[in-house]
């Protein structure tokens, strides 16, 4: 069973500390969670630790790449997410993860995928990019708008 507390910081008390504790050891829980990141990455792990700012700590964790209707993991190990970073983050039901119509493929063969899919896609850019300065449009690179 789990018992979250809140509480003040002790250094400034205006910080709000909190914190996940269980009758069980933690490295015992089994429920997975799943945390999408704002650069589009998906890692998959047991939560560890989580604070006020939604900061992470993932135990086992893999990183899941999707290509089309493969997919493949990638070890991560243990993985500390900064809350800024974390666009959601939800438990994995353990019973349906198994029931996935997708393809579980090598980490070479998705990589490959994921390498040939990037290059299709910057081509297709490209190509857009190209029409519309054919028309005396532009479109600002990517690279040079401010992300926030």
């Amino acid at each position: 069973m789990l018992s979250f507390e809140f509480g003040l910081c002790i250094n400034c008390n205006q910080c709000l500390i909190f914190s996940v504790t269980t009758n069980a050891d933690l490295t015992s829980l089994p429920e997975k969670h799943l945390v999408l990141l704002r650069d589009g990455r998906t890692l998959i792990g047991y939560l560890r630790s989580i604070d006020q700012f939604a900061n992470l700590v993932l135990h086992q964790t893999v990183e899941r790449i999707h290509v089309g209707k493969k997919y493949g993991d990638i070890p991560r190990g243990i993985f500390v997410v900064r809350g800024e970073n974390v666009v959601l983050l939800g438990e994995i039901d353990l019973e349906k993860e198994s029931d996935t119509p997708l393809q579980q493929v090598s980490i070479e063969e998705i990589l490959e995928e994921q390498r040939v899919e990037q290059q299709a896609k910057q081509e297709s850019e490209k190509l857009k990019v190209q029409a519309l300065k054919e028309r005396g449009l532009s479109i600002p690179r990517a690279d040079t708008l401010d992300e926030y």
